[in-house]
């Protein structure tokens, strides 16, 4: 298994709602996909983000085809626009 997690600041933390719609846009999108959740910053708690996905897949080659898939391209130049940095970590469990 293979965890996908990838943490936003935005430009505009008001677009928080958006972005996550967005994204949630990508949910199921490839065989193997195991979870994929999106989450927004609660006001009153500790962040340094604004928005993260958690997500799993079966392997690598199921993240692969997730990452080249032509919908989440089109997505994540979108996302890119509304966004001040971005942080990933994928690893094996």
């Amino acid at each position: 298994m293979i965890k996908h997690i990838v943490m936003w600041k935005l430009l505009d933390a008001a677009q928080a709602p958006r972005f996550k719609a967005e994204l949630d846009s990508c949910k199921g999108l490839v065989p193997g996909m195991r979870e994929f959740e999106v989450g927004i910053r609660t006001e009153g708690m500790e962040a340094n983000h604004d928005v993260v996905l958690n997500s799993t897949f079966d392997d690598a080659a199921a993240l692969e085809a997730y990452v080249v898939h032509p919908h989440h391209k089109k997505v994540s130049a979108y996302l890119g626009t509304l966004r001040e940095s971005r942080a990933v970590l994928d690893y094996s469990t």
